[in-house]
């Protein structure tokens, strides 16, 4: 796995109604640095999707109360979302699964699944998934390109110097570009290029320093924004 796509904070929209299931799967995945948000009707998931539609996978349980998850997906495939979504069902009948692999789904699971080959599929999914953010080695915003594979931050065209924490604190800001990040997820996920772990202090410092080489005013940040009281978003 390549260090960018480490930093990068995967969003899924977890549609089960089994309460006992939803609390375990929402533990598993974002012990493993999933971001979830969990519905237990079409109905609510709808109002998920439109509000916050920025999700990265979709996990459907097949059957719900108000429909289910197979014409769901059909309906969203329709509307023309390519987000990849895998199926868990409690049926392993060739129908249902066809079915659901033919209306747009990408994968499916049949319960009761291990939680940790969940995992591995969501993530083999994720590296699939076309328009994956820096898949071409250079992750963009505005005037600003991070060259993956040589390390290197252009701003305009120019090159920037940059320490190796301040470098993987600007990736995991490219790769989450208008989500907020808070500073304990941020603390999760970076550390320095000798493998020491960043500090909630040390974190305020290497902010201070991105705003002082991309922002016009760093005083006045219109990229790096602080969201009082949570976190950061890049906004460019």
């Amino acid at each position: 796995m390549k260090d960018w796509e480490a930093l990068t904070v995967r969003k899924l929209l977890l549609l089960e109604d089994d309460i006992s299931l939803v609390d375990g799967l929402i533990w598993s995945l974002e012990k493993n640095g999933f971001e979830v948000e969990a519905a237990r009707t079409i109905r609510e998931a709808e109002k998920r999707l439109a509000m916050c539609g920025d999700f990265d996978l979709l996990l459907f349980d097949v059957t719900l109360p108000d429909g289910n998850g197979i014409s769901l997906c059909e309906k969203l495939r329709a509307a023309g979302c390519r987000t990849p979504v895998i199926f868990l069902t409690a049926s392993d009948e060739e129908t249902s699964v066809i079915r659901g692999l033919d209306c747009g789904g990408d994968d499916y699971m049949t319960k009761p699944f291990k939680l940790g080959e969940l995992c591995s599929r969501i993530r083999a999914l994720l590296r699939r998934s076309k328009g994956q953010n820096g898949e071409d080695g250079v992750l963009r915003s505005g005037e600003l390109a991070v060259n993956l594979t040589e390390g290197r931050v252009l701003l305009r065209g120019e090159s920037l110097d940059f320490t190796a924490a301040e470098y993987r604190l600007l990736c995991l800001f490219l790769t989450n570009k208008g989500k907020v990040l808070t500073r304990n997820a941020i603390l999760d996920r970076l550390w320095d290029g000798a493998g020491n772990f960043v500090d909630d202090n040390t974190l305020s410092v290497y902010i201070r320093r991105l705003r002082e080489k991309l922002e016009e005013n760093p005083s006045a940040p219109e990229y790096l924004k602080t969201v009082r009281g949570v976190g950061y978003r890049w906004e460019m």
